[in-house]
């Protein structure tokens, strides 16, 4: 049998305010016991369905581009839509890879610089039969 992924960590200097900020991304909620200064935060997707995601308190800064990132599928709007929620929430475009045929993907920065992808949803992939980013 396969081991499965419990938690995806991410190092950061205030876990409960990035916390806040993945929570309004993926609709997941802190758990319940952490607070503001914790120097460890969980949140937790609905349902107890796994991964959760793990922020924990360092004193470094960020200095090279992440090896391992998160990449989005939205689900229920398209990838522009969600670049420009995910933009609202507090990201910052890092660089966009989306194209004039509607392929693509963009490259967003959450608030303490982790990078992840914003790709295109499944309706989008299906219209133009490409199974990839």
């Amino acid at each position: 049998m396969h081991p499965r992924i419990r938690n995806i960590s991410f190092d950061c200097h205030d876990p409960y305010a990035l916390s806040g900020f993945w929570s309004e991304v993926l609709g997941y909620a802190r758990h319940a016991d952490d607070a503001p200064g914790d120097p460890e935060v969980a949140v937790l997707p609905p349902g107890g369905a796994l991964p959760n995601l793990f922020f924990q308190e360092v004193p470094e800064a960020r200095t090279v581009k992440n090896r391992v990132h998160i990449c989005l599928e939205p689900s229920g709007r398209t990838r522009d839509a969600e670049v420009e929620r995910v933009l609202g929430l507090g990201a910052t475009l890092v660089a966009d890879h989306r194209r004039a045929d509607g392929t693509g993907w963009a490259v967003l920065a959450d608030p303490e610089g982790n990078e992840f992808c914003v790709l295109r949803s499944a309706a989008e992939r299906a219209s133009t039969k490409e199974e990839t980013q």
